[in-house]
């Protein structure tokens, strides 16, 4: 009877040997045509788009990785059964020592198909994270060679609304620097009005001390007031034109 249990549990372990062994080989090969499918889309994304031949590929590749990934997991659940199997009996052999030593050695059976399963979800997210980006980069450059190929009246249509774009951006760029300038002129001229305030705040007192003054510093006035009228009109002018400009 210990002889046959024997037996059985050797038959287990050679079993689990046999998968581990070709989930190995499996997830190796998995792992390639991961890294080729990247490397293969790229050199093909940068041949003409009439080329079948890349898209052939592309199918293959992907049938390719549904058949390996639908194999890896046959052989997870197969050892998973093995494994599943050398705990029943581990869990009914009679001997302390045995037993000890059975659980050790079905402890290192099922390290390793937790990282075989590890490594074959990790591998097979990154292999469709990269067709995902694949894809959509093929799209794009459909969308690209879509646009090159339009007819030439639809791309003079294109570039003529490309341009009025353009134009527009360049006609707000000029009014906000129009409106800038303005902002910084008005901020100029009401500091230089309250010095001029204050200026003539003090010649008034010395003009009401001398009045031989006062009347020269009434025709100063008078002479600011028709320069300050003369700027301003100046200003208005410029700044109508500048915005006439920005808009035609």
């Amino acid at each position: 009877m210990a002889a046959g249990s024997s037996n059985y549990w050797e038959d287990l372990r050679k079993q689990a040997r046999q998968l581990e062994n070709e989930l190995d080989l499996k997830l190796v090969s998995f792992s390639k045509l991961c890294t080729s499918y990247s490397h293969n889309n790229s050199r093909e994304g940068r041949r003409d788009s009439s080329d079948t031949t890349p898209l052939l590929n592309g199918s293959s590749q992907d049938h390719m990785f549904e058949t390996m990934a639908v194999e890896i997991e046959q052989l997870l659940a197969k050892l998973t059964g093995v494994n599943d199997k050398m705990a029943e009996y581990s869990s009914t052999a009679g001997v302390t020592s045995i037993n000890a030593a059975l659980m050790h050695t079905l402890q290192r059976h099922r390290d390793i198909l937790q990282d075989y399963t590890h490594e074959f979800h990790k591998t097979k997210a990154n292999f469709q994270a990269i067709r995902e980006r694949e894809d959509l980069l093929g799209s794009v450059r459909k969308d690209i060679e879509s646009y090159k190929s339009g007819s030439g009246v639809n791309n003079r249509r294109t570039e003529l609304f490309l341009k009025e774009h353009e134009h527009l951006r360049s006609s707000d760029r000029l009014i906000e620097e129009t409106i800038s300038i303005a902002m910084a002129t008005k901020e100029n001229m009401t500091s230089q009005r309250g010095m001029l305030k204050s200026i003539q705040s003090r010649v008034n007192t010395l003009a009401n001390r001398f009045p031989a003054v006062n009347s020269l510093i009434q025709r100063i006035n008078l002479r600011k007031r028709r320069d300050s009228l003369i700027l301003g009109a100046v200003i208005g002018i410029c700044t109508i034109l500048l915005l006439l400009y920005a808009i035609h």
